[in-house]
């Protein structure tokens, strides 16, 4: 079960914005990721509880910052519920999408998990409904996924795996580069692993 602590940048200006504590694990269903992020005072941010099934698609999420939360599942594409910090106005939302995203790390290896990409593999779109800070107001983009190099290092607990994505945005025009290791990311853009207790599960397949 890999354990450990990301550190979380400002895309534009590299500002600190805190740390992501996670433990994530394959499981009966899937995979499942649970988190705590903290800003760099130390106090407490949000929360993340991510729940994919076999073939990577959202079964269960629970989403937290400050006092906002989106609850959400993959039905009819995907379907949350977001309350407000006062708890009196819920509002639903159902976009024919493929998944969640946000600034979690874990939703890189949720996508990356849900797509399957091989080295071989043609750039496959996929759209998905993100929830940004600090209200976790849903917005649907539409990205690009290719794997473009495989890479295997050698480590004590025996090779290492290193899957290079090249990530676009066909709204923006922007790409990016992801390494993921299993189900841990490595490299991001505004994301750093800063700790790893336990040697990252594989991928799926």
């Amino acid at each position: 079960m890999p354990r450990g602590r990301y550190s979380l940048h400002d895309l534009h200006d590299h500002t600190p914005l805190g740390e992501e504590h996670f433990h994530c694990a394959p499981g009966p269903s899937g995979w499942r990721y649970v988190s705590q992020t903290t800003a760099p005072s130390g106090d407490h941010l949000g929360s993340l509880d991510l729940t994919l099934d076999e073939l990577g698609r959202p079964i269960r999420m629970e989403l937290h910052a400050r006092s906002w939360q989106v609850r959400g599942a993959a039905l009819e594409g995907v379907t949350w519920v977001r309350n407000d910090p006062s708890g009196t106005h819920a509002t639903e939302g159902n976009v024919r999408a493929h998944a969640f995203s946000g600034t979690s790390p874990a939703f890189l290896v949720a996508t990356a998990r849900l797509l399957r990409l091989t080295p071989d593999s043609a750039e496959t779109r996929i759209r998905l409904v993100t929830f940004t800070d600090p209200v976790l107001a849903p917005r649907t983009v539409d990205q690009s996924w290719a794997l473009v190099n495989s890479e295997a290092h050698a480590t004590d607990n025996g090779p290492l795996v290193v899957d290079e994505y090249q990530v676009s945005d066909l709204d923006t025009g922007d790409r990016h580069t992801v390494h993921l290791a299993g189900d841990v990311v490595l490299s991001a853009p505004g994301i750093e692993l800063e700790h790893l207790e336990s040697p990252p599960s594989p991928p799926a397949h």
